[in-house]
């Protein structure tokens, strides 16, 4: 099916170093071009060296690493053909609104060039997906249940719905085994409580808020801030200001709570060498 477009269209996606919009950089940009004239797609892929250092979750997610981009060209090198190739076009991507285009346009505005959107239309197409297919409680209860859900919002029905919804989970996917980004899991949605607990938790998140994690060594790292990326305990041990300042702000209980535990070890630790 050809798009019916009167003005160019560009779907684009943008790996960084990291996924703080303002903070993080591009270190690859890739776009596809749909002609208004009706000609051939025309495709444009670069990496870019960021100049600032790539987040471990980053390099794990997209396999790019500091060695694939040390001989390429900065965003400021290339940001001109990049600004020439998209022109005047419309922009689409997956979660594009709220990540690909503010950043690119950060990008733009640090090599002084107004990339503006005024006049330009945006198409996520993570918005048409999460519109049309709700995940809500009463849509999961039609899926799984095959009947509408009523009483919705009432404590009760709700719960009632929810058991429902499991069951019917554990009915549809009895059985069947899970191929993603993580490899195989086999047989995940099982009637087994901890089989449930772990298909559906983050085992490196400690909060529910998560804002604090555990990297690859089991460590506890900062998944926010300045600090973001580095060990709780490393920094603490040379910036205690920065502790009285969480337990001071609106963090959760629990991220304060981990906070005392590691204020604590890193306490006794000076006792010991005392």
């Amino acid at each position: 099916m050809d798009f019916e477009i009167e003005r160019d269209l560009c779907f684009f996606d943008i790996e960084a170093t990291g996924l703080h919009v303002l903070r993080d950089r591009i270190i690859q940009i890739a776009i596809k071009k749909f002609h208004a004239d009706g000609k051939e797609p025309t495709s444009y892929m670069q990496l870019i060296n960021p100049g600032i250092p790539i987040s471990q979750e980053a390099m794990e997610i997209t396999g790019i690493n500091p060695d694939h981009l040390r001989n390429k060209p900065t965003f400021g090198q290339v940001a001109q053909e990049i600004y020439s190739f998209i022109a005047d076009a419309d922009l689409a991507g997956y979660n594009s609104n709220r990540f690909d285009v503010p950043m690119l346009m950060e990008e733009f505005e640090r090599v002084g060039i107004a990339f503006s959107l005024k006049g330009r239309r945006t198409i996520d197409v993570q918005r048409i997906f999460y519109r049309m297919e709700p995940r809500t409680l009463k849509a999961a209860h039609r899926f799984y249940c095959g009947q509408a859900m009523e009483n919705a919002h009432d404590a009760m029905a709700d719960v009632d719905a929810t058991v429902a919804v499991l069951k019917g989970q554990l009915d549809r996917y009895a059985g069947q085994d899970l191929h993603d980004d993580n490899g195989l899991l086999e047989q995940p949605v099982r009637n087994d409580i901890q089989a449930l607990h772990d298909f559906t938790n983050d085992p490196r998140m400690l909060d529910v808020t998560q804002r604090l994690k555990l990297d690859r060594q089991g460590e506890v790292i900062f998944n926010f801030g300045r600090y973001q990326g580095k060990r709780v305990k490393e920094v603490l041990s040379q910036d205690r200001d920065y502790y009285h300042w969480i337990l001071n702000k609106e963090f959760s209980v629990q991220v304060k709570n981990i906070m005392r535990e590691i204020m604590k070890e890193l306490e006794s630790d000076v006792q010991k060498k005392v």
